[in-house]
């Protein structure tokens, strides 16, 4: 199967099959904050609507969790269906993202991993390292991300309702 790579020259970010509807959240730390800055620009010039949970101003002393819950809680809770968590590795706000019900984020360096995430395990934040990607990079595995969609395959649904159901245990008091 061949991947086509979106056209970062003409459109940094084309929306392609994504709804202009879409709405995007996203979050970093100061790891994160320049490569974010580039995504809210190239999501909004595509049409997309971002929902900045911050950092809203570079701050080398912030902490990524101060970011990523609000993101996280707003997927948990259906207002968003899709989310963009950056640090400086991508490791701590997946880490952080995935304590919560219903959240399934992957970190995401290569176009491979940014659409299978969503086609077989229906991953709904990508986590990326700002100081680990550069921005095109970023622009296209974003672009891969929101483009992708669940297979619904049984094997993949059998697989989720696993981990759903390890969800609802933890839930128990």
């Amino acid at each position: 199967m061949s991947e086509q790579k979106p056209d970062t020259l003409a459109n940094p970010l084309s929306v392609g099959m994504l709804s202009l509807a879409l709405k995007v959240g996203i979050a970093a730390d100061h790891g994160g904050f320049v490569l974010k800055t580039e995504l809210i620009r190239s999501l909004r010039a595509s049409g997309c609507e971002v929902v900045d949970f911050g950092a809203h101003q570079l701050d080398p002393a912030d902490d990524y969790p101060d970011f990523v819950i609000p993101l996280a809680r707003a997927i948990a809770a259906g207002e968003l269906l899709r989310g963009i968590a950056l640090c400086g590795s991508g490791v701590g706000v997946s880490i952080a993202a995935n304590k919560f019900v219903g959240i399934r984020a992957g970190l995401v360096h290569d176009v491979f991993s940014a659409h299978q995430g969503v086609e077989d395990d229906d991953m709904n934040v990508a986590c990326l390292g700002g100081t680990v990607i550069g921005t095109g990079l970023a622009l296209d595995l974003v672009h891969v991300f929101l483009n992708a969609r669940f297979s619904g395959a049984p094997r993949h649904q059998r697989r989720l309702a696993k981990l759903q159901a390890i969800e609802h245990r933890n839930q128990e008091p």
